[in-house]
């Protein structure tokens, strides 16, 4: 029978104001996919962020119901033509791969394709919709280590979700900086490092493009950070290519690439910003970076240019999530040391069940 696919959107809540340099989200607006064949049934996400992702725009729905069309007529989905709509490509491959449980298939051009399987049984591994990749951190045998996140907030607010994360055990803290005075900020930083060595506590910064190079002195600010952290996420806008080189050159703290990324969805535009910026590190999440088949092509450019990566949910549901999770036990292997960002799943009020649990610094899949 015909694969089809409906479309259900969504608004979710946050349980308490999630503060960027961005401004800050009280709710999430997100689309979910459900595959059906007659028989079985997959589930994804997409969930662009408004004036960040490339896709977002007032007519999401109808583009994302144009493409799910597309497939329900081919079945395959077109990658080259969603290049430009990542968080959609992302939803379609979760939800195709969660229909057939089974790993994209390599296809000539180095990408993945999806292609229907012409008959049922093995090949397409019928199993749990929530089953997206045969891996042990998939199969519930092993954990992610991923990073504590302290958002934004006001100095009072910033300390206690510190010492939250602290006291919960994560050894691999990340605060989003740049909405309060730079001071209390430098203070925040400076007292986790005062109570834990840089072997005990890795500390994580995210400027989200808030520091200003026409009001600021960034690089002293990075140097004075630099005293206390391990890196730091985008400290300017993205598109100043020639000043992030400069400042990733200069820096005495390691420089991780988020925002700059986003848009650049051609593959050797990708190496090419690498080459060219010079980062240490970039930081994916696949609903921005080109679904699961673009993170592949970033994670094979930054390995040919000496750049190490990790990966990041974007503010998606359980569904989302579980889906990055899988991917990046599948994209990194089963012995996951370096903290990923995967720690968003207990956001909102009302998110979707899904199976998955943090236990201590680690995200966790209850079985399959």
């Amino acid at each position: 029978m015909p694969i089809k696919i409906d479309i259900e959107e969504r608004v979710l809540h946050f349980k308490q104001p999630a503060g960027t340099s961005r401004g800050v989200y009280t709710e999430r607006k997100i689309w979910l996919l459900t595959a059906t064949d007659g028989e079985h049934q997959g589930i994804g996400e997409c969930a662009p962020l408004p004036d960040l992702s490339c896709d977002a725009g007032p007519h999401y729905a109808e583009v994302l119901r144009h493409f799910c069309d597309d497939i329900e007529r081919t079945g395959e989905i077109p990658y080259e033509a969603m290049r430009d709509f990542p968080s959609m490509l992302f939803g379609l491959e979760t939800a195709l791969i969660s229909l057939y449980n089974k790993q994209l298939s390599p296809h000539k051009d180095g990408l993945y394709t999806t292609q229907i399987p012409s008959h049922k049984g093995e090949e397409a591994g019928v199993g749990s919709p929530t089953l997206l990749f045969d891996t042990a951190f998939s199969r519930g045998e092993v954990g992610i280590p991923i990073n504590g996140l302290v958002w934004m907030g006001s100095y009072d607010e910033m300390l206690v979700r510190m010492e939250q994360k602290l006291e919960q055990g994560f050894r691999c803290v990340k605060l989003k900086i740049g909405a309060i005075d730079f001071e209390q900020e430098l203070d925040l930083v400076r007292r986790i490092r005062q109570r834990f060595s840089r072997s005990e506590v890795e500390i994580r910064l995210d400027a989200n493009g808030g520091f200003n190079y026409e009001e600021d002195d960034v690089l002293y600010k990075l140097e004075l950070l630099s005293q206390y952290a391990q890196s730091i996420e985008q400290p300017i806008k993205a598109g100043q290519w020639a000043y992030m080189a400069q400042l990733c050159r200069d820096s005495p703290i390691p420089i991780a690439l988020d925002e700059e990324l986003i848009g650049v969805n051609d593959r050797e535009m990708k190496s090419h910003l690498l080459n060219v910026i010079k980062p240490a590190f970039i930081v994916l999440k696949p609903s921005l970076h080109g679904g699961m088949a673009g993170c592949r092509e970033w994670i094979a450019a930054a390995r040919e240019h000496d750049v190490r990566s990790w990966i990041t949910s974007a503010l998606e549901s359980n569904i989302g999530l579980n889906a990055i999770a899988q991917f990046c036990s599948a994209v990194y292997g089963d012995h996951i040391t370096w903290p990923q960002g995967l720690g968003t799943g207990q956001l909102f009020t009302d998110n979707i069940p899904m199976p998955l649990e943090i236990r201590g610094d680690q995200l966790w899949r209850l079985g399959t």
